[in-house]
């Protein structure tokens, strides 16, 4: 198999969508075994010790546990809160629970999922 070059590697990571590039990430991850994290956020995690335990959850994750009756409005509200097209939108919700929302603050993960249930789905916050 022919090496590819860094520029081959982005062009063809620009073709893919959010969702193939999301499962790419995870299937890197367990082949080599590591985590796509960033280093800051790691050495700033190991440096406040115990101390941060204590502290009030920062960021949150919004799980889509399913999307009710109004599988319709569902999906607009995914596609509102996101950057997914229709398909990927619409795979997300019939694929359900799935995390739609990593790693975002209180205020924003609040306002998914009072949108998301307000629109019939039933959502987690984690």
């Amino acid at each position: 198999m022919a090496k590819l070059s860094n520029e081959d590697l982005l062009a063809a990571f620009e073709e893919m969508t959010l969702l193939e590039l999301s499962e790419f990430v995870k299937l890197f991850e367990d082949k080599f075994d590591v985590t796509a994290a960033a280093p800051a956020a790691v050495v700033a995690a190991t440096a406040t010790g115990p101390a941060a335990e204590v502290e009030e959850q920062s960021e949150f994750d919004v799980i889509l546990e399913g999307a009710g009756d109004k599988k319709i409005q569902v999906i607009k509200e995914v596609r509102g809160l996101t950057s997914l097209g229709l398909k990927e939108a619409k795979d997300l919700v019939d694929n359900a629970p799935k995390p739609l929302l990593e790693g975002v603050n209180k205020e924003t993960a609040e306002k998914a999922k009072a949108a998301l249930e307000g629109a019939g789905a039933s959502v987690t916050l984690k």
